[in-house]
């Protein structure tokens, strides 16, 4: 059973191992993704294009150049901030203010398991 107290599940999240972390940079799939995979939720991938909900840059469009598992954030294309020098640099945002619009396919392991719970392969 997990805990309800803030400080420990912060404590949690700080403290666990890197293949624990990579299932919190989930983000929830568009409706058309959820009805064409059954899924509700994936784990967010470079390459995959994502929408911004939430935050200062909420509606921007744009693919995932980089994922940040230590910090539980990702890059998207065309999210810029200007340094003081005058130099862009990436923002990077919470993973769960997104929500995912197109899955990157390359990865045959990723593929198989997306198309493997289909709504015609469960019988619905």
């Amino acid at each position: 059973m997990s805990s309800d107290k803030p400080s420990k599940v912060r404590s949690r999240m700080f403290n666990a191992p890197l293949h624990k972390l990579g299932k919190i940079i989930n983000a929830r799939l568009s409706d058309d993704l959820r009805t064409k995979y059954a899924f509700k939720t994936a784990r967010i991938k470079k390459g995959d294009s994502v929408k911004i909900v939430r935050g200062e840059y909420a509606g921007v469009e744009g693919k995932v150049t980089g994922v940040h598992v230590e910090n539980g954030t990702i890059s998207v294309e065309g999210v810029y901030r200007e340094r003081v020098k005058g130099e862009q640099t990436p923002v990077k945002i919470t993973a769960s203010k997104v929500m995912i619009t197109s899955l990157n396919l390359d990865d045959k392991l990723r593929k198989t398991r997306f198309e493997s719970k289909t709504p015609k392969s469960r019988g619905a």
